[in-house]
């Protein structure tokens, strides 16, 4: 959306909170949004829709061609530069959000792969990044992944890097550190990562392109590297001081033992490949192991190599102008939250659409597989849902949870919907119950990660080594347990879980997101998941939740949030613009806690049908969901398509039903 769109937006939102919103008026938004997803709906009945983070994937997209020294694609590569300097900052950084601060390793990615493609480091653009760079230290303040890539390029020496010896391969499970006590994500990005650590390969750069203009000393005489933020006394310097140790020890381990060591890493990499869909679906791990395959002197045409190499190309999404890299895909979550929202929007046509959906998502149940997760919970059995087409050995209580819940509202209307969607459900609910965590709450792919220590080492500078428990998750698991038929006092999964969401309400009434962007988003989860398992709206926790949504409201009608919202010295709301989906969260969070009446509902709604797009959607440039908190944002192009439509459907079915309350889950 241009300046001058954006602002036409705004207007028609401030206009439209100082009017009485009709519900025809609803009704035709809502048959606009309806029919422009339909028309999107994939031939086998299942949505996916983009899914964009900052400009370090497609930048490291581009190094990783480069460094294998493939043949140059000078169409794809002008695109992803086009898509690069498009995304720029005024300061001539790089953010890690839509209008957020420039972030230094971002930046160095982004200028990098800008000069690899043959961008003239004089250009104005090059030059204002540049200045920007040197400005905040030079490239040798970048974060520890930033800084494995420079040092595979030769840019840096190995000591820039933390130790991650691959010989944590062969540790026992006792040890204070095991792939078993970090995240999913943490564990397929790092065990190929310690093979390059280990074997050190460079780059084959044919071009020869260097960074050296991006430090303000030479990268051989940096003595003291950057920590995270988040990591303090005294842990900081013991591990720092291990690390040391480490740096100086490691070339001396046995040989014996680091083949045996990069061997088991290699079987871990092999057992999870995951065909076209690759390591642990997700970029960085993809690339960490065809560069693994490569560092062992594979042929291209070996088949693993193909494998690795050919599911990174699926993530490429390719437009007239421009292109860029995707860090996964996201199709479970999109079709699962799309076939809600049509079943909330009803009627024949959205309900036949949704049935299809659901009809996709059957075979993806993961039944088969004991995944990573079985480490902690070996006596459960398999039976979830993945975020991504395939990926296995990794699903998630968050997808499971939803997909659970859609299906089994599809169960009240549908006699189609057999033994099987039942069986689906009950193996689904099996396997959620099963990873709930010791303290009440859910983590996203494991139970009890919650060695908050880890995060302290060196290399997790990033901190989001881990996957503990979440408001927003456990809020999505309860709501799955309430919607199946639990009430709290008859449950014991069900009684610890609200416990656990009690006792995380922030003292302003709102709960944290970790997978959206945040308490907007955390708020709504929890508010639904207390609406469904029968918690009075009267209660102080509930009336302290409505008080805090009502509270940020902005004066458009809308409500917005960003990622200053994750900073670490938070304080509480700051405001942020309206985004559709925000906006569309705080409703539903506010229905569900039986505020339909409330004039603030009405105002929302108001800012949903006054901004709508002419094709039927919502233009949200603005990232509203999270990777990891301080470090990684996403922006899903579908939120701003199915929510708002999900939020509108349910202010029209609550205005004309007679009990005026939510009976379903979310």
């Amino acid at each position: 959306m241009n300046y001058e769109s954006a602002s036409q937006s705004a207007r028609l939102a401030s206009e439209a909170v100082t009017r009485d919103i009709s519900l025809a008026e609803v009704e035709r938004a809502i048959g606009s949004a309806k029919d422009a997803l339909l028309a999107i709906q994939r031939d086998d009945g299942h949505f996916v829709f983009e899914l964009e983070a900052d400009a370090t994937i497609p930048a490291e997209y581009i190094l990783m061609r480069h460094y294998l020294a493939e043949p140059v694609d000078q169409v794809l590569e002008g695109k992803i530069a086009n898509y690069l300097r498009r995304i720029q900052s005024d300061d001539g950084g790089w953010p890690l959000f839509h209008d957020g601060a420039s972030n230094i390793s971002a930046s160095v990615k982004a200028y990098f792969a800008l000069k690899m493609t043959g961008v003239g480091v004089d250009e104005p653009y090059m030059k204002k990044a540049r200045g920007w760079i040197l400005s905040q230290g030079g490239a040798s303040h970048s974060n520890v992944f930033t800084r494995n890539l420079l040092a595979l390029f030769g840019a840096i020496p190995w000591r820039g890097v933390p130790v991650m010896p691959v010989e944590i391969m062969v540790l026992p499970r006792w040890f204070p550190f095991h792939l078993d006590k970090i995240s999913y994500w943490a564990r397929t990005v790092v065990v190929p990562l310690t093979v390059l650590n280990a074997l050190k390969p460079l780059a084959r750069n044919p071009k020869g392109v260097g960074i050296p203009e991006l430090f303000t000393i030479p990268p051989d005489q940096v003595k003291v590297w950057p920590k995270g933020p988040h990591q303090k006394s005294p842990w900081a310097e013991i591990f720092g001081i291990i690390d040391r140790v480490l740096q100086t020890t490691q070339p001396y381990f046995p040989k014996s033992l680091r083949k045996k060591s990069i061997d088991k890493a290699v079987a871990f990499v092999d057992e999870r490949l995951n065909g076209e869909d690759g390591l642990g679906a997700i970029f960085p791990a993809m690339v960490n192991a065809l560069l693994v395959y490569d560092a062992l002197g594979y042929p291209t045409d070996h088949p693993n190599y193909k494998t690795a190499r050919g599911s990174i190309e699926k993530l490429v999404t390719i437009k007239e102008d421009e292109a860029y890299c995707q860090p996964c895909l996201s199709p479970v979550w999109d079709t699962a939250l799309t076939a809600h929202a049509l079943m909330e929007v009803g009627g024949e046509q959205a309900e036949r659409s949704s049935d299809r959906a659901l009809e996709w998502l059957k075979p993806l149940q993961v039944l088969d597989t004991i995944g990573d997760w079985a480490a902690t919970r070996p006596n459960v059995r398999p039976g979830g849902w993945a975020f991504q087409y395939a990926n296995p050995h990794y699903p998630d209580t968050d997808d499971t949870a939803v997909v659970v819940m859609a299906m089994d509202r599809a169960l009240g209307r549908n006699a189609q919907h057999d033994t099987t969607t039942r069986e689906a459900i009950a193996r689904g609910r099996e396997w959620v119950v099963g990873m709930q965590s010791k303290n009440g709450g859910w983590g996203a792919f494991d139970a009890d990660n919650t060695y908050e220590y880890l995060n302290q080492i060196p290399f997790s500078d990033h901190g989001a080594l881990l996957d503990p428990p979440t408001a927003d998750v456990s809020a999505r698991c309860v709501s799955m347990l309430a919607q199946l038929g639990e009430r709290r006092g008859q449950c014991f999964e069900l009684d610890k879980a609200i416990d656990y969401l009690e006792r995380t309400q922030e003292k302003d009434g709102s709960w944290y997101g970790r997978w959206g962007m945040n308490y907007i988003y955390g708020t709504w989860s929890v508010l639904c998941a207390l609406n469904a398992a029968g918690v009075d709206p009267s209660s102080s926790v509930v009336r302290k939740a409505v008080k805090w949504l009502l509270s940020i409201q902005n004066s458009d009608g809308g409500w917005g949030e960003d990622g200053e919202s994750y900073k670490l010295d938070y304080k509480g709301y700051e405001p942020a613009p309206s985004t559709a989906s925000q906006t569309a969260w705080a409703l539903m969070g506010l229905m569900a806690a039986g505020e339909i009446d409330n004039p603030a509902v009405k105002k929302g709604v108001s800012y949903l049908a006054a901004t709508q797009a002419g094709d039927g959607f919502w233009n949200e440039k603005r990232f509203t969901a999270t990777g990891f908190p301080r470090v990684f944002y996403l922006r899903y192009h579908g939120y701003s398509k199915f929510f708002p439509m999900w939020a509108l459907a349910r202010y029209r079915n609550l205005k004309v039903s007679n009990t005026k309350a939510v009976l379903v889950g979310m």
